[in-house]
């Protein structure tokens, strides 16, 4: 069974010589910090490290603040090498920047995304601004637009960034939109099975998936401190999570065939999905191996697990890896698909850094491994 999501249909990009010049704005979050750590290890940036961008507004008289300073894990030897700079679109300019990356609110992204590409700049969103065509499902996100008309032409360019599925329109794109970490991991184990036409819709998909607290973001709440999710697992967003919307667009199903709910996990990073389906018709468990081979066989960052083994968070945390696994009942139509990832590199900021090596023309996996 071949993967179509795989294959070049559109002219690939020229394999950049030299790597662009890139910006982090949002670098202070979980996600940017992880994505400035890929960044200055990559092969390609050893000598272009990306510019470091702050909060806009701020004035160039405040105390100077380094990367170092807010994400002391990416200091070499005790040294403050890299400055985090005034977001302006001057400084963004003059910088030469041609990538910027948006590790910033929703709000936010919706309202740069527009001027950056006016600018010429592409633009890597790990937002969720710019993920959802149709504004019914975007609507979770009560985002507003100043010029509705140019938002919705750059709605309908933006690439939703899941290479696995959009690799050649990711490679041509202006604005890639980042998926959400639990949709990625829920999006990965179904595609291959949804696009075969062998899951029974009508009977219903059931996603149940946990996360670390990391995928919260940054900023604390009275869900996510200490007290409140140590020694403890709760449900939440039942029926109304942000990522929904995200399920049902790619895998082309509607919300009365899937059933998505989150769960809220006492551990730092990682997602566990474990996911019910059930098969039109009796299959194999050898025919199950089979359609995930042929879809995943030019995927380097998705890993197979062999039956009866199943994924866990611990194989993958601080990887770049979706760890995919299955449990096929004896009667041959129930399967149980099992996703893990790290919630802040597959799921966000090693994504985007894939995104990236799309866009350059080089290998996916280049600096991830």
């Amino acid at each position: 069974m071949a993967n179509t999501a795989t294959t070049n249909v559109l002219e690939q990009p020229a394999s950049r010589t030299t790597a662009p010049r890139t910006a982090i704005a949002g670098i202070g979050g979980y996600a940017g910090g992880e994505l400035a750590r890929l960044l200055l290890h990559h092969p390609r940036f050893r000598e272009t490290a990306p510019t470091f961008l702050g909060r806009a507004g701020e004035s160039d008289t405040t105390v100077k603040l380094h990367l170092e300073d807010i994400h002391p894990q990416l200091a070499v030897a005790g040294n403050q090498t890299h400055e985090i700079l005034p977001f302006t679109w001057e400084r963004i300019v003059d910088a030469g920047t041609e990538v910027l990356f948006l590790a910033t609110p929703h709000e936010q992204s919706r309202e740069w995304v527009p001027e950056a590409i006016e600018r010429g700049i592409k633009v890597i969103d790990l937002s969720g601004a710019w993920r959802l065509q149709h504004s019914s499902n975007r609507v979770v996100y009560k985002l507003t637009d100043a010029n509705t008309e140019q938002a919705a032409l750059l709605q309908s360019e933006a690439v939703y960034g899941c290479p696995e599925l959009h690799r050649d329109k990711i490679r041509n794109a202006r604005l890639v939109a980042n998926p959400g970490c639990y949709a990625t991991s829920i999006i990965l184990a179904l595609a291959p099975f949804i696009q075969a036409g062998l899951v029974d819709l009508d009977h219903g998909i059931i996603c149940d998936a946990k996360s670390g607290v990391s995928g919260a973001g940054k900023a604390p709440t009275s869900k996510t401190h200490f007290m409140y999710a140590a020694d403890n697992l709760s449900a939440y967003a039942v029926f109304g999570h942000r990522h929904t919307g995200e399920l049902l667009e790619q895998l082309h199903i509607t919300s009365d065939q899937i059933q998505f709910t989150p769960h809220l996990l006492p551990i730092p990073r990682g997602i566990l999905s474990t996911i019910y389906v059930r098969l039109k018709n009796k299959i194999e468990s050898a025919t199950i191996t089979e359609v995930l081979h042929d879809f995943y066989q030019h995927s380097p960052l998705v890993r197979l697990r062999s039956t009866p083994h199943l994924p866990e968070i611990q194989h993958v945390v601080r990887t770049n890896f979706c760890d995919l696994g299955f449990a096929l009942a004896p009667d041959g139509k129930r399967l149980i698909l099992v996703s893990c990832l790290d919630n802040l590199l597959k799921g966000a900021s090693g994504q985007a850094v894939q995104n990236l090596n799309l866009m350059c023309g080089w290998k996916e996996e280049e600096g991830l491994l």
